[in-house]
């Protein structure tokens, strides 16, 4: 599964243990653990979508600024991020939850493909004398290479066929007793299986398990729809739509991929993960009335005129100034940097280059109320 997975799946491996003590149902767990998964991401959600629809005041002056910088691409962008630092909105906020997700998901996988180690707390030297037990064990058909894919959940379907050569191989009984008691269902779904599109018998069982996959599909499809339906809602000029459709179609897609190559118990972790986030952001729509967040926007607003800029503002002011440098040099008859420095050796350039980025630190210090201090080597 890979060093990250493992570690990502230790953490939340104890989380899930916990929930399993109490509801004795590994299907029910993970539903338990999406659910405070959610409940714990809540504020990060929260913070998103409030900055999705207080994107929706920027529209008119956003669309003034397509406007009046149509020709000037690099112009446009400074003004833009000029604008979202003056009313305090991250145009970037909806990417935190989704890498946060993904990282989720890593933990989950190893947590579903080792139920041994994660729920029933089984030591590593009892699971590497199991996997011992099934490869000497020629009838069963398993080699070592067949192991190294999903070795717990091998051993899982092995102890619960064929208890009794476990036992007789030197595994004690009360381990193989916890084995066997451990309900890795849903609804009677094996979520310990990985769902085939061609299975070897077509029976309830495998029907149930296709069918986890395609509802993680759609109910994730479901969702994007709906997020989609709100965003040009709210944002009706809203950028990169085209993308953004792309992007609706291509998650879903990749989900029922992916839900096809690993245990159903990820594809069923995905589908309550996409349920409890509609229900959230149905939720939140609801919340945030146009009334609501006239209010919030007037708040922040007043909050960010007391805050100092951040790192990508000053970054910002600090090209404007060397570029109102430039400016100011060829008004006064000067010739233009290119010009300027066309017969300077390099060193000669990096001082004159250090010396035009001082003088802008030094203004943005100024205008800031900062203390400039000097710290850079002039040395060439």
């Amino acid at each position: 599964m890979g060093f990250i997975s493992e570690l990502l799946g230790y953490p939340l491996g104890w989380i899930m243990w916990i929930i399993y003590r109490f509801v004795s149902d590994y299907g029910i767990a993970i539903i338990v653990f999406t659910f405070l998964t959610k409940l714990a991401l809540f504020p990060t959600g929260y913070k998103q979508q409030l900055s999705s629809v207080r994107m929706q005041a920027l529209n008119p002056k956003l669309a003034n600024l397509r406007k009046q910088y149509a020709n000037n691409r690099e112009k446009l962008a400074q003004e833009q991020q000029k604008l979202y630092a003056e009313e305090g909105v991250n145009p970037m906020g909806s990417c935190l939850p989704l890498i946060v997700t993904m990282i989720i998901l890593y933990g989950i996988l190893d947590v579903v493909y080792r139920p041994l180690t994660h729920i029933l707390r089984i030591k590593d030297d009892v699971i590497t004398k199991m996997q011992e037990i099934i490869i000497k064990t020629k009838e069963w058909g398993i080699s070592a290479d067949d192991m190294k894919s999903r070795p717990e959940l091998t051993i899982l379907q092995q102890v619960k066929e064929n208890s009794q050569t476990f036992i007789d191989n030197g595994v004690s009984s009360e381990t193989v007793q916890q084995i066997t008691d451990f309900k890795n269902t849903f609804l009677g779904i094996d979520l310990g299986q990985v769902p085939s599109i061609k299975p070897e018998v077509w029976d309830s069982a495998a029907i149930a398990l296709i069918m986890i996959p395609i509802f993680s599909c759609l109910v994730q499809f479901a969702y994007s729809l709906y997020t989609q339906y709100k965003s040009k809602q709210m944002n009706p000029e809203m950028q990169g739509a085209g993308a953004m459709k792309i992007m609706m179609l291509i998650m879903p897609l990749f989900s029922l991929w992916l839900a096809f190559q690993v245990p159903a118990g990820v594809g069923f972790y995905w589908i309550w993960s996409s349920v409890f986030s509609f229900i959230q952001s149905f939720a939140l729509y609801a919340y945030f009335t146009p009334k609501r967040v006239e209010a919030i926007n007037a708040k922040l607003k007043e909050k960010t005129k007391n805050k100092k800029p951040g790192f990508m503002q000053k970054m910002l002011d600090q090209q404007a100034q060397l570029n109102q440098q430039a400016k100011d040099a060829q008004s006064a008859g000067r010739v233009d940097y290119n010009a300027e420095t066309e017969k300077m050796s390099k060193s000669e350039k990096n001082k004159y280059n250090r010396e035009l980025i001082k003088e802008a630190r030094k203004r943005m210090a100024e205008k800031y109320g900062e203390e400039y201090t000097d710290d850079e080597n002039d040395n060439d």
